[in-house]
């Protein structure tokens, strides 16, 4: 299986409003960055789609890690969407689910491969993250 690291960010100007998202995948000494956006979103969709399109890259199973600054990504898709599908992508409190379509586009990509989880601080000293942030800032439309 091979080995990936993924360093994602999502960003938007006023939430919602545009915003984009970025991804550095790293693999083999190889470097790899993505980016796009869309013209009116929350910065949780971008979140969420950075680490969907990092995922779609990846043509063949691997061990992945990544590191994300999102909570809300990471704390989702390790805990809170067992919750969520037992209570038919309704949260606690019986209400629909924000981003449903998003988070089971990247659960089906998520079970792909094998993936550890990490939180990083945001605009802290960490390359990965501070590079994902500038490719999502490229990626907010009218930029």
């Amino acid at each position: 299986m091979s080995a990936v690291v993924i360093h994602t960010d999502g960003a938007c100007k006023g939430n919602p409003g545009p915003g984009g998202w970025g991804a550095l995948l790293v693999a083999g000494g190889r470097e790899k960055e993505l980016f796009g956006g869309e013209p009116s979103t929350t910065n949780n969709r971008m979140e969420l789609t950075a680490v969907i399109r990092a995922l779609e890259a990846l043509k063949v199973p691997s061990e992945v890690e990544i590191h994300t600054d999102s909570q809300y990504v990471k704390n989702g898709i390790e805990t809170w969407i067992h919750g969520w599908k037992r209570n038919g992508w309704k949260t606690a409190d019986r209400k629909p689910v924000k981003n449903a379509e998003l988070w089971r586009e990247l659960e089906a990509l998520a079970n792909r491969h094998r993936i550890r989880w990490y939180w990083v601080r945001g605009h802290a000293d960490n390359e990965g993250n501070l590079r994902a942030d500038a490719l999502a800032n490229r990626g907010v439309p009218g930029r």
